[in-house]
């Protein structure tokens, strides 16, 4: 019984401490924002399981791309997984951005982003940028800003607009164990990302 208690603790510990302290770095309206001269999109599949446009993925790039019209950004990153042939998150953000009006020389693919920590950390040490804006939805943003602090990377986020609250609820679930694991990752186990390579400073 005192593990089950310990755990539910720990996991309700992880989520406070990560919204808390993060809380302030949360931009939700275009005008208040800081301009910055990178952003980095953090990666989802386009499509559901189920063959329907991801609003996930939708609201990202709609979001990246204002910013970038606006000119509060110079230089997109679009970080994600390509572990699979079939699969490639970067190269379907890349394709929106694109048909959205945004260059495709502003946009630079990380094609090793296959978890959060890896997106965040290559961001810095690969491709140089220490002073990023990062978009995603709130509940993802906050994990990712906790990254970014561990790792001395001035980091603000971009709130992308939310899916109806009924919408992927299995994900808003996942995201409670998923903010308790990178407490585990960072400050108990050290993980590190998959896979660095060599350095790929973006010029703009």
């Amino acid at each position: 019984m005192g593990v089950y208690c310990f755990l539910i603790l720990f996991i309700i510990f992880s989520n406070v401490l990560i919204v808390q302290t993060t809380k302030h770095r949360i931009y939700t309206t275009y005008s208040d924002i800081p301009n910055k001269d990178v952003l980095l999109i953090l990666g989802t599949s386009k499509y559901t399981s189920n063959g329907y446009s991801n609003l996930f993925f939708k609201y990202r790039i709609n979001a990246a791309a204002d910013l970038y019209h606006l000119g509060k950004i110079k230089h997109i990153i679009v970080s994600g997984d390509n572990s699979l042939i079939e699969y490639n998150e970067p190269r379907q953000m890349l394709r929106a951005l694109i048909k959205l009006g945004v260059p495709a020389e502003a946009i630079t693919l990380d094609y090793a982003g296959f978890r959060t920590l890896d997106s965040v950390v290559r961001c810095k040490k690969v491709f140089g940028q220490n002073d990023i804006i990062i978009i995603s939805q709130r509940f993802h943003l906050e994990r990712a800003l906790f990254i970014a602090n561990k790792y001395h990377i001035n980091a603000i986020g971009f709130a992308a607009k939310n899916p109806p609250d009924n919408y992927a609820l299995k994900t808003h679930l996942r995201e409670y164990f998923a903010k308790t694991l990178a407490v585990i990752d960072l400050y108990v186990i050290n993980t590190k990302p998959k896979f660095l390579g060599k350095k790929e400073i973006i010029q703009f």
